[in-house]
């Protein structure tokens, strides 16, 4: 069974950092895909960024590329967002989604398994 439990949610001041955690278990083979999406209030879930595990290919959209960096740790069955130069606009509950085969999708349907969600606000 897959699971994804999310961590490294909170409460950072505009031009700060956070680095959130998706936890992976249960994939058999290690070609799967993982994506970061977010959804703000009052707002469509928006897929922000992806990471192939077999081949590492990295996917941003325009509103965090430069600012954030998706990165995987094999040993460790876990993805990471790593956020720099948050802004208020990237206040969001953060999910991870995965899907078992790519390519890597922005879009949210093309994934089968999600984690619970983490709370990032960008606050002075």
């Amino acid at each position: 069974q897959v699971q994804l439990v999310e961590s490294g949610g909170g409460l950072v001041q505009p031009g700060g950092s956070l680095r959130l955690s998706c936890a992976t278990s249960g994939f058999i083979k290690d070609y799967y895909i993982v994506g970061w999406f977010r959804q703000a209030p009052g707002k469509e879930r928006e897929g922000i960024s992806c990471i192939s595990i077999s081949d590492d290919n990295t996917f941003y959209t325009d509103s965090v590329n430069g600012r954030f960096t998706i990165s995987r740790d094999n040993a460790k069955k876990t993805v990471y967002l790593q956020m720099n130069s948050l802004r208020p606009e990237d206040t969001a509950v953060y999910y991870c989604a995965a899907e078992s085969l790519g390519p890597c999708s922005f879009h949210g349907y093309e994934y089968s398994y999600w984690g619970q969600g983490t709370q990032v606000t960008v606050s002075s």
